[in-house]
Parts: C-alpha cells; sequence; structure tokens
C-alpha cells in the first residue's frame, strides 16, 4: 500500500469516529431525559476541547510526543469513553465520559493532519485526496446503522452510535501504529505559544473583522444543523429512525463533488460572491426544511446543499486566509478561524437551538420547526447583508487554487 492510500484510510477512521455519533447525539440525549441546559452542556464539550487545543494539548502533543503514538494512545483511551457514553443513561456520568472523549478526540484532528503533511512527497498537490478520505468514512459509517437501528429506536439501540465509533477508534488506534512514524517537530518548542495574539491583531484591519464576525455566524448556524435536523427528519418529516443518518450523508457526497469545483468558481466569481453563495446555501435549506416538510423527496434533495454550504464558504474561508494573510501569522490565524467553527460556534449552537427547541413547542407539544428555522435563516441572511456591504478583501480573487 502506498503512503498516500495508508494516510488516505487514517482520514477514512478518524472521520468515521465522529461521523457515527454526531447526527444522533442530540435526539439520543433527548430520550435518555436530558434537560436543554444539559444537552447544551454536553454539547459544548466539543468547543471546550477545541479551545483547550489551540493553547494547550495541540502544541503539546506536536513538543512531546511521536504524532502516531499520541493518536494511538488517544484514540484508545478515547474509545473507552464512547464505551461508557453508551452504557450510562445519567447526565453526570454521561457528561463525564463525553468530555473525557472530546478532550482526547479533537487534537487528534490536527495531529493526524501533521502525519499526512509530514509524510506526504507533495502536500499542496496530495493532501486534498488524503482529506477526501474522511469525508467517504463520514458517509460509510452511517451504513451500518440501518442494521442497527429500527425505525423507531429507543436509547438501548441508539447506544449503538457510541459502540460503532467506539470500534472504529480502537481500530485506529492499532492501526496509528502502522503509520510512518513522525517524531516531535523540533521547530514546536521554539515556537511562542502566545502567536496566536499577532494573529488577534488583524482584527483591527476592517475586512478582517467583517470576515472573523460573519464567520462566527455561519459556524453558529453550521452546527445548528447538526443539532436540529436528525430530530426534525425523524420527528417532523417521518424518516425512519435508521434510514435518517444515510440521508444526511447525502450532503457529504455533496461536498466531495463541489470540492472540485470550488477552484474554478473561485477564479471565476471571487472571494465574495463563493462566500455569499455558500451562506445562501444554509438559508435556503433552512427556508426548505420550514416550508417543505411534507414533501420527503424535497428534503432528501435539499441535503445536497451541504456541499455548497461547506466548500463555498467554510474551506473557502480556510483558503482565503492561506492567500491573504501574513505569512508569519497564517498558521495562527487559521487556528483562530478554526477556533471559531469548531469551538466557538459549536458552544453557542449548542446552547442556543436546544433552547429554542424546548420554548418553540406546539399546543400537542411537538416542535414548531416552521418557526424554530427562520431563526437560522434569519442570520443566515443577516450574515450575507454584512459580506455584501463591507467585506472588502485586498484581492477580488485567488490567482490558482489547488483543493483537491
Amino acid at each position: 500500500m502506498t503512503a498516500q492510500a495508508r494516510l488516505f484510510l487514517m482520514m477514512v477512521l478518524q472521520l468515521a469516529v465522529w461521523g457515527a455519533w454526531a447526527p444522533k447525539l442530540f435526539p439520543y440525549m433527548g430520550m435518555l431525559g436530558f434537560a436543554p441546559w444539559q444537552q447544551s452542556l454536553v454539547g459544548s464539550s466539543w468547543g471546550f476541547a477545541a479551545l483547550a487545543g489551540i493553547f494547550f494539548s495541540n502544541q503539546f502533543a506536536d513538543r512531546n510526543f511521536a504524532a502516531e503514538r499520541f493518536m494511538a494512545v488517544s484514540h484508545l483511551i478515547g474509545g473507552l469513553a464512547l464505551v461508557g457514553c453508551a452504557f450510562t443513561t445519567s447526565f453526570w456520568p454521561f457528561f463525564a465520559c463525553y468530555l473525557a472523549f472530546s478532550f482526547l478526540y479533537v487534537p487528534t484532528l490536527s495531529v493526524s493532519n501533521s502525519i499526512a503533511f509530514a509524510n506526504l512527497r507533495d502536500p499542496a498537490k496530495d493532501f486534498g485526496a488524503v482529506r477526501m478520505g474522511g469525508t467517504i468514512g463520514w458517509m460509510l459509517v452511517s451504513w451500518p446503522f440501518i442494521f442497527l437501528l429500527g425505525a423507531h429506536s429507543g436509547p438501548e439501540q441508539v447506544r449503538w452510535i457510541f459502540l460503532v465509533s467506539a470500534i472504529v477508534s480502537f481500530a485506529l488506534a492499532a492501526y496509528s501504529l502502522t503509520l510512518p512514524h513522525t517524531p516531535p517537530r523540533r521547530d514546536a518548542a521554539a515556537a511562542d505559544p502566545l502567536a496566536w495574539r499577532e494573529a488577534i491583531k488583524l482584527l483591527r484591519v476592517p475586512f478582517v473583522a467583517v470576515l472573523f464576525l460573519v464567520t462566527f455566524i455561519d459556524s453558529v448556524i453550521h452546527n445548528g444543523y447538526f443539532v436540529m435536523a436528525d430530530a426534525f427528519l425523524t420527528d417532523r418529516v417521518g424518516i425512519a429512525g435508521n434510514l435518517s443518518m444515510v440521508v444526511l450523508s447525502l450532503g457529504q457526497l455533496a461536498e466531495i463533488v463541489t470540492m472540485f469545483v470550488l477552484g474554478g468558481v473561485l477564479i471565476r466569481l471571487g472571494w465574495k460572491a463563493t462566500m455569499i453563495i455558500g451562506i445562501l446555501g444554509h438559508a435556503a435549506r433552512f427556508a426548505v426544511f420550514a416550508f417543505a416538510a411534507d414533501s420527503i423527496p424535497t428534503i432528501i434533495a435539499v441535503q445536497l446543499l451541504h456541499g455548497v454550504c461547506y466548500a463555498f464558504f467554510f474551506a473557502t474561508v480556510y483558503i482565503f486566509v492561506d492567500a491573504a494573510f501574513p505569512k508569519d501569522v497564517r498558521s495562527s490565524a487559521q487556528g483562530l478561524f478554526n477556533l471559531l467553527i469548531l469551538g466557538v460556534g459549536n458552544v453557542v449552537a449548542s446552547f442556543l437551538f436546544p433552547a429554542l427547541m424546548g420554548r418553540m413547542k406546539t399546543a400537542a407539544g411537538a416542535v414548531d420547526y416552521q418557526t424554530l428555522f427562520m431563526v437560522p435563516t434569519g442570520m443566515a441572511l443577516v450574515a450575507v447583508l454584512l459580506l455584501a456591504v463591507f467585506f472588502r478583501p485586498p484581492t477580488r480573487a485567488p490567482e490558482t487554487v489547488a483543493v483537491a
């Protein structure tokens, strides 16, 4: 097996660990009877881990451990924490297990990238194809649940989301030991652990501040989708519980296609227009959720907009930061925007949307999804307005882009 193929398989397993439980985490907590504030606290664990990662755990891993061994230990212990999530049904033990898993798993997202960059002959050319393995892993892991879950599964069946994730995590722990040896980075010890402060200073630049604010808004919307989507599909649309994850995985299929065309779109339309299209994808998807919930084919088809939402905004932001920011703060700036997307946006969405779902109930006690989905739709339109009026990037478009 070539080095590229081995790294591709690493990414398949890395994202499958996440994709196995992510769509059904909040519905599962509802089945256990967790209050909205309890669900929010659990959901925020991911954000707390991302915050710790940028300031401590990622640098600690870079400086002190061979990357493949860090992966092996993290996924072994993380898998045990996932087993704990599967077999604890009271809040505080569940929260403790999930929080432990989050702090172990989140740093491996960047460590797996580091392994890939260190062992590819031409990272700029080959990383996109390797990283695509993660998207495929997210899609593939949804299929076992067709057989593990029923159409109307209770918590005793849905807990399989953590057991499947744990099995993949254990497999990745073992597989990590076969990966190329990637020693601690020699330059990491000399790196300024507070280099992110230089990136923060760039927020004084108007176009950077606008993009930072818009990224925050869109990250709340993006994370909110994962909070609400599965419950909406099963409870309101009527899609069987063992099929909802497969339906949601269509978004990852669209993401693969969209990433291949992103470079051409960016060059033709430019930074601003491409980002606006990405955010409008969110607005359109939630508007369809709000007003076409009785049409299962329409709801299934609109999942394909996920590719536009992710690639045209979030992937474009990463490319823009790499192209427009000074080289000496580029890495720190990527980390700050990543903190918004994985961390701050996750925490806010985890508190905002469960609270709204608890308040927006019909007389029969069901969630008023039509009213609920107007919130992220309105947020997306505000973000579009901010971009259209106030975002003035230093260049109209990149000259060349390699995204895959």
